[in-house]
């Protein structure tokens, strides 16, 4: 029988090589890639991983055993630390400051998503909707990895997410989500499936809308509503 996690990464395999597509991952790996979209994504990411720490957390305390918690607890502390001493490397080079920052549509609409699935699905699916962000940034990272000099402006970043202990803390995870999967319902795991295509599909958007500079539309802002 099929894991679920072979099963999931068969299910998005043209989404996943699209997202490796991206113009942004594309030119980010040949070191081309404008560094006004860089930096609106480093500004983004760091917002959306404010959220994702926090729901990380509420997986951690709605797992059923320890081991588990010990799981999601440590990625809440010790692998969120690294990815903000990453971002707050790039936000000072940038001058930046995520605090003061709006969501952008796609930051925003992923995260209430992940929130969403943290309160009102069973556990199962939430570590499912999780595991997108670990696994494909992991096998992003490691491909690009292997395309970029040495001397790449982005290097920080790529060595943070082809990094070994990232992809140990990446191999726990689909463990994880391989033994929820064998221990629930028919119906369960297809929850947990739909939810593991839709933050994929939440991936590529990410990326894509760091790409296009994807704001709120006009009229739409905080600024402008602020006007009436």
């Amino acid at each position: 029988m099929t894991g679920f996690c072979d099963l999931a990464w068969q299910r998005t395999s043209a989404l996943r090589a699209a997202i490796h597509d991206l113009p942004f991952n594309r030119e980010l790996a040949a070191g081309t890639l404008d560094q006004a979209r860089f930096r609106f994504y480093i500004v983004q990411d760091a917002l959306y991983l404010d959220q994702y720490a926090r729901i990380l957390a509420m997986a951690a305390a709605r797992g059923p055993d320890g081991a588990t918690l010990r799981l999601f607890a440590d990625a809440a502390l010790e692998g969120i630390a690294v990815e903000q001493a990453l971002h707050a490397q790039y936000l000072t080079r940038f001058g930046a400051e995520a605090g003061a920052a709006e969501p952008s549509p796609d930051c925003l609409s992923y995260t209430s998503f992940l929130l969403a699935t943290a309160y009102h699905e069973p556990w199962e699916v939430l570590l499912a909707a999780l595991l997108p962000c670990f696994w494909i940034y992991w096998v992003v990272g490691q491909a690009i990895a292997r395309e970029a000099a040495a001397d790449n402006p982005y290097r920080a970043w790529i060595d943070t997410y082809a990094d070994d202990g990232f992809g140990s803390v990446v191999q726990s995870v689909k463990a994880a989500a391989d033994r929820a999967a064998a221990a629930t319902s028919d119906a369960v795991r297809a929850r947990m499936l739909t939810a593991f295509i839709r933050s994929t599909q939440y991936e590529w958007l990410f990326w894509d809308g760091a790409y296009q500079l994807r704001e709120w539309p006009a009229g739409g802002s905080r600024a402008a509503l602020s006007e009436h």
